[in-house]
């Protein structure tokens, strides 16, 4: 089974969608179940077994590294990646982050992005299934139809082989916010 030890934690937006809670707090700071959603990330990744996540600050970011603070001496160890003067969105500040990261497999996982587990945590189960010869990533995607809090169409389809396919065509030179 693959390892990952690192993780990026996007943790840098706005929180637009989730105004008026996060007018005074970062969207990764919004409880749920008694906690910050960031804390559920940040201990399902320990259970996948990250060492390091390296979680980017933009909005209100002292209020996030105050939080981040108090998991001081549990796992994982937190590095936060600055982006308080410019926000970087998911292609940029994943970028700025890669020295950081490290070799090797990482996880890239959004703060305020939790599920209920299976019969085993499905972090574990991607570790499983990541095969770095045919693979230049793996997605975890949830159905639309099971989905709470998101009313867009989705970003890919899945081909019958289990190939995921952007529904979509990216104009010809473009690059996302890959170059941010």
């Amino acid at each position: 089974m693959a390892k990952a030890k690192t993780a990026m934690v996007l943790a840098a937006g706005r929180g637009e969608r989730m105004r008026p809670l996060t007018l005074r707090m970062p969207k990764p700071l919004v409880p749920l179940a008694g906690r910050p959603l960031i804390d559920h990330v940040l201990d399902r990744l320990a259970v996948a077994g990250v060492e390091t996540a390296v979680v980017n600050v933009h909005y209100l970011p002292d209020l996030l590294e105050e939080s981040l603070a108090r998991r001081n001496g549990t796992k994982p160890e937190i590095l936060v990646s600055d982006e308080r003067g410019v926000l970087l969105d998911t292609g940029g500040g994943a970028k700025r982050a890669l020295p950081m990261l490290g070799a090797g497999p990482f996880f890239i996982h959004n703060a305020d992005t939790v599920w209920s587990e299976g019969p085993s945590p499905a972090l574990v189960r991607m570790l499983k299934l990541w095969n770095p010869k045919i693979m230049d990533c793996l997605l975890l995607l949830a159905p639309l139809n099971s989905s709470i809090g998101y009313g867009g169409k989705g970003d890919f389809s899945m081909a019958p082989d289990g190939r995921l396919k952007m529904p979509f065509a990216v104009p010809t030179g473009s690059q996302g916010d890959a170059d941010e």
